[in-house]
């Protein structure tokens, strides 16, 4: 398959790393110093899912340098979407797909709206990935676990040759009837650990260690969920159970992307995070306090660290 990644940050290039093993054909856009040594020494990647290795890769800043492609994943970061899907025009020919590998509970929408809804797949990725240095890929944590659907729900021949694809190349993958409540699933959890972690400075297994900060992390969760249910998702009993269990499970070191990026003194995804759940909480009428708590300390630094700090 032709395959573009859209943002070579840390999901787009282990899960595109892992394609280009396999033999796809793959072209990373990404940019600076991190495109050029992907241009000069190859991808390396780092994982303790999928080992360490380093491949020959395609690069460049440009998407209109590729042409159209089978399927692009889409991984920049949520408040860029309407900038980057209007450069992946290019991409785009009569069968291409696109999956959002983002955080957030609405990138299908907004990606749809610039390039047409009818090529845009249901995605839900699980994975813990970052840029530990130009050209270098450090996959920390999670299963790499991408879930697949049709947006309007159930699977189809696309989604399943798209499941075929990545199963081949290493990485996890399962089709789901009901894409919106996996999204949802996803938005719950992505909320917690990106707002917890990021609030706190500390990562999982210390969070999960405390009661009181325990009890944080499953409020932020129970009240999206909440507002979920109030948006129409049609929920499983439980869920934040199942959340919560989850993030047991998974290595103590583990911490959201909203972590790694305030650290770095980056831009935040506290809008399209905790922000989305206090402004649903407003618009249903549900109460939203741990959200707001978190979305209020952090939004000083919703564009990089004050300069005060």
């Amino acid at each position: 398959m032709r395959i573009a990644v859209m943002g070579t940050g840390g999901t787009g290039g282990y899960f595109g790393g892992l394609l280009a093993r396999a033999g796809e054909e793959v072209t990373f856009v990404a940019r600076g110093a991190h495109l050029e040594t992907i241009r000069n020494d190859g991808l390396t990647i780092k994982s303790r899912l999928s080992g360490d290795f380093t491949i020959p890769a395609k690069a460049t800043d440009n998407p209109n340098d590729i042409g159209p492609v089978d399927f692009v994943l889409f991984c920049v970061k949520a408040y860029d979407n309407a900038v980057a899907a209007d450069r992946i025009r290019s991409l785009i020919g009569p069968e291409t797909m696109v999956l959002s590998v983002q955080n957030g509970i609405d990138n299908e929408k907004q990606i749809g709206e610039v390039i047409g809804p009818e090529h845009v797949v249901g995605c839900v990725s699980y994975v813990s990935s970052t840029i530990d240095s130009p050209g270098v890929i450090a996959q920390t944590a999670g299963p790499g676990k991408i879930v697949l659907g049709e947006m309007q729900g159930g699977t189809s021949h696309r989604t399943e040759t798209l499941q075929s694809t990545l199963q081949n190349s290493g990485i996890t993958a399962e089709l789901h009837s009901d894409i919106q409540v996996a999204l949802w699933q996803k938005f719950i959890a992505i909320c917690g650990v990106n707002g917890v972690t990021a609030l706190t400075r500390l990562p999982m297994g210390e969070i999960v260690a405390c009661e009181e900060t325990r009890n944080l992390l499953r409020g932020t969760m129970q009240e999206v969920e909440a507002v979920g249910r109030a948006s129409g998702a049609n929920l499983p009993e439980g869920c934040v159970d199942q959340s919560m269990d989850f993030f047991s499970s998974l290595e103590p070191s583990m911490r959201g992307s909203m972590y790694y990026d305030l650290a770095a003194g980056r831009r935040l995804e506290l809008d399209v995070l905790n922000g989305t759940v206090v402004g649903l909480g407003d618009t249903h009428g549900i109460p939203t306090p741990f959200n707001f708590a978190i979305y209020a300390a952090l939004k000083p630094y919703l564009n990089g660290a004050p300069s005060s700090s």
